[in-house]
């Protein structure tokens, strides 16, 4: 194409998956802007006339985004992995987990069904993070259209690559002139922002974004919130139902219509600025399509759902809100998404039990101490106390103890994602406990309230003995423990200047 590509540069490419429920893993929220430095450090060479930036897993989009944000000047175009094809059902995954945790299954089965579902190359195929991350980024016109969902052995794969360098240098198919992208830090203005959390609520996509998408507003210079994601849940429908909001995997999704049907559907809907800049000279409109395979490469409109269990039209949704709620309270804020929650349990009022990590969790599920109406507080979690791991781990146990019938429910100042599934999870709680919020002073018994519905988080205590109440802290062994081994002692940085969730989880502000 007569240009000459450099490879500038690499960034941790860490696997969440991998590190789940160990040590390592309280690197991982850290792990984006490490990238996002990662990529400044690449692109601080000052002699690129447009960058490519290759984005697979949870971390490694934002802080490619977080970082090109700071090189505004630069023409930018996102090339995914794409998802690996199917293998076992997230469904029949879960089960096995299920039954691992109640020791109905031992390791190797539990490996096998592991092995089984991610088996080969490409992003997991739930909807989680990931997969989340390539959504927004169609909706932000980041891509070269529709290549989110394809598969990286898919004829097209190759041609979208190459159509990519294509776009980034101002000679994309089917632009009836030559059309070069506005550099990224034009492209991505307040209307931009706005589509991609549009994008989110409608698919049901991962509550990470909700650090993730408030950190990269803030590096192209906006400032949105949780009341702003709220807002717009409360007036976008959910069109999707993809694990673990429905049984599909993001194949599926692709299958029955993918990103080009939602986009389509936001933009007939009037939800989403059709007004924006993209990479392509076609505009957001251009997006709302799928690439066919064949030479020369071509696009076809996506009008209609595939599959009606899967995607529906904004007419006539899975549901009238994108199911995230903002939650208030005594215990601070949190978040919770609901499109994946029984309606009958979007309100748990249970006894509570307090715990100061995960494994205690585990040690009392397993001594049957919890096999009751509970609600689960697991404190401690937060960007500085130890770098906000995901909590994953959990879910197996408390949906066990849900399926029992018991009324259960998760509160934490930790990361869960859609990887709760449909147990109540009031996530992301700020202030943290190890910035003296409230979570430090709930004890063992106290009756918490969890209220999807009116949007509340309460502790049942009087408002004189909750003043009245000293603030625990962080255990000394346990803050001691979370700063050494697999590296943590280099991240104590950042977790003495992680900001809140609810302000992205910067550690660069």
């Amino acid at each position: 194409m007569g240009a000459t590509a450099q490879v500038a540069g690499g960034v941790p490419a860490m696997c969440d998956g991998v590190t789940q429920g160990t040590a390592s893993m309280e690197l991982s929220l850290f792990s984006r802007d490490v990238i996002a430095m990662s990529t400044a450090v690449s692109l601080s060479h000052d002699v690129f006339d447009a960058a490519l930036l290759l984005g697979v897993c949870d971390k490694i989009v934002p802080g490619l985004l977080i970082g090109a944000l700071h090189f505004g000047h630069l023409p930018t175009v996102f090339i995914p992995a794409g998802p690996m094809t199917s293998g076992l059902s997230n469904n029949e995954k879960s089960r096995v987990r299920e039954q691992a945790a109640l020791g109905l299954v031992g390791r190797d089965a539990l490996l096998q069904a592991e092995s089984a579902a991610y088996h080969g190359s490409g992003t997991c195929t739930f909807y989680g993070t990931a997969n989340s991350n390539q959504m927004l980024l169609e909706a932000m016109g980041l891509h070269v259209p529709g290549t989110a969902f394809v598969n990286p052995g898919a004829s097209v794969r190759e041609e979208l690559t190459r159509e990519a360098v294509r776009t980034v240098l101002g000679q994309g198919t089917g632009a009836r002139v030559a059309f070069k992208p506005a550099p990224i830090g034009q492209l991505v203005d307040e209307r931009c922002i706005v589509n991609a959390m549009v994008a989110l609520l409608a698919t049901g996509g991962s509550t990470h974004h909700l650090i993730h998408w408030v950190a990269v507003a803030r590096a192209a210079g906006i400032l949105i919130d949780w009341d702003d994601f709220s807002s717009l849940s409360d007036v976008v429908p959910l069109l999707a139902r993809v694990y673990p909001n429905g049984a599909a995997d993001v194949n599926q999704f692709q299958s029955a219509g993918g990103p080009g049907f939602v986009i389509g559907q936001l933009l007939d809907a009037g939800l989403m600025h059709e007004d924006v800049l993209t990479v392509r000279a076609g505009g957001l409109r251009e997006f709302a399509a799928s690439p066919c395979s064949g030479a020369p490469l071509s696009w076809a409109p996506v009008t209609d759902s595939g599959d009606a269990s899967i995607l529906r039209k904004w007419s006539e949704p899975f549901a009238p809100t994108g199911g995230l709620k903002l939650l208030t309270g005594n215990l601070g804020r949190s978040v919770i998404k609901v499109s994946a929650v029984p309606y009958d349990r979007h309100v748990v009022q249970a006894p509570a039990r307090v715990f100061d990590s995960q494994d205690a969790l585990h040690q009392a599920f397993k001594a049957g101490e919890l096999d009751r109406d509970v609600i689960c507080v697991v404190r401690w979690q937060g960007p500085q106390a130890n770098g906000m791991p995901e909590l994953h781990k959990l879910t197996p146990p408390l949906a066990v103890l849900q399926g029992k019938g018991h009324r259960v429910a998760l509160v934490t100042d930790g990361r869960m994602s859609g990887a709760s599934g449909k147990i109540p999870a009031a996530i992301h709680v700020s202030p943290e406990a190890s910035a003296g919020g409230p979570l430090a002073k709930v004890l063992d018994g106290d009756i918490i309230r969890l209220d999807a519905t009116q949007g509340t988080l309460q502790v049942w205590v009087s408002d004189l003995e909750w003043a009245a109440r000293n603030t625990a802290e962080m255990p000394a062994e346990l803050r001691q423990a979370n700063a050494h081994g697999m590296g943590r002692e280099l991240f104590s940085g950042m977790r003495h200047n992680a900001q809140a969730a609810e302000l992205g989880a910067c550690t660069w502000l």
